[in-house]
């Protein structure tokens, strides 16, 4: 046995929806499929063949097994140890019949974010008069399904005027773009804060290293063209008018030794003007401006796959990442944008997308890295 087969732990899925595997349906079942995202809920999607016996029922459709609004659970198996990929809730589910007898069933679910996204809200929850904090605001939507523990959230900023008039996803969404945070369910829990750029990184993505690679493709793309730091202003009353504002730039943790942005080259300040929502208060007007700062300081994007049965594990959105063997301009820690999670017959692959707002080998605590020249022959 070659050493590449010794490090490699096949990857199977399990599938569980109300508690139960779906074991009698695994021979019927060819793909599966879930898409992660940093900003976006997690979607599965199972394809099925079905067929018909003699008493005319279809194996899978009638099984009594895929309802809508059961629950379901998609987890990553490599040998004896699993990891959870998503939780969530049958969404919706597809039957495509056809005359020569070749029927399929598509089976699409969505991470427990889909709670919020159930009951249209009417509702004023602050005035100028009687602000209210985000994190306040953000437990009352989640309380209804998540409590205690299970939840983390951030201060943010105050809450004016706030009247909202839809369902509570869209207002969380709405308020973690104003603070530059993310929203995601993920276990169990809920979580609505800044990005964690500090946290351990994630088993490495290795290139070119040797028989531990474990990712088959890398491209990295940087983009010149997003500004250094962006200047807010008011609405102008007339199209005349010109109007002034305060700028602002990236102040997370870079992710290397050197920023990506152009004030080294002899250039100009590279500085984008926005203009601010009318009936913002002060503090939301800076958050905004600083979340947007943030967000385009996110100049570096890498996409690449991963053969996961090698990876050993599941790669997982807002969360860091290592990346060995691409040189040391591009080698260094990453943070997670999105991941797509594909299952068949050809094996268990990863599509990851990452993105870094600096250049250079670091590790995950700001410092050189010691061992940045050492390769793996």
């Amino acid at each position: 046995m070659g050493q590449n087969e010794k490090l490699r732990r096949l990857a199977n899925c399990l599938v569980t929806i109300d508690g139960r595997e779906i074991s009698d349906l695994y021979p019927w079942l060819k793909q599966v499929s879930v898409e992660t995202s940093r900003k976006d809920a997690a979607i599965c999607t199972l394809k099925f063949i079905s067929v018909r016996n003699e008493h005319g029922e279809w194996n899978v459709q009638d099984a009594d097994v895929l309802v809508p609004w059961r629950r379901i659970l998609i987890e990553a198996v490599f040998g004896t140890e699993s990891e959870e990929i998503m939780r969530g809730f049958i969404r919706d589910i597809r039957v495509e019949y056809s005359d020569d007898m070749n029927v399929s069933v598509t089976v699409t679910g969505q991470d427990e974010s889909i709670l919020l996204d159930r009951e249209h809200v009417q509702k004023t929850y602050s005035t100028f008069e009687q602000p209210l904090m985000d994190d306040a605001l953000i437990r009352e939507l989640l309380k209804p399904h998540w409590v205690g523990s299970q939840i983390e959230v951030s201060a943010g900023t105050t809450c004016g005027n706030l009247y909202f008039d839809g369902r509570p996803i869209r207002l969380i969404r709405d308020r973690a773009a104003l603070n530059g945070y993310e929203f995601w369910v993920r276990k169990g829990k809920a979580y609505f804060g800044p990005p964690d750029l500090e946290g351990d990184p994630q088993p490495g993505i290795l290139f070119y290293v040797g028989p531990t690679s474990n990712c088959f493709k890398f491209s990295v793309f940087h983009d010149g063209h997003r500004p250094d730091s962006v200047c807010f202003v008011d609405a102008p009353e007339s199209s005349s008018e010109v109007g002034g504002g305060e700028t602002y730039s990236n102040q997370s943790l870079p992710l290397g030794e050197t920023l990506a942005n152009s004030k080294n080259q002899g250039l100009g300040d590279f500085v984008w003007r926005i203009q601010t929502p009318r009936g913002s208060t002060l503090a939301e007007r800076e958050a905004r401006a600083k979340a947007k700062a943030e967000e385009v300081a996110w100049k570096i994007r890498a996409t690449g796959e991963l053969d996961g049965s090698i990876y050993g594990h599941v790669l997982q959105p807002n969360r860091t990442v290592k990346v060995d063997g691409v040189g040391r301009t591009h080698a260094g820690i990453w943070y997670v944008d999105e991941v797509k999670h594909h299952f068949s017959a050809d094996g268990y692959c990863q599509a990851f997308r990452l993105m870094r707002n600096a250049t250079g080998e670091m590790d995950s605590m700001g410092k050189a890295d010691a061992l940045a020249g050492v390769r793996l022959k």
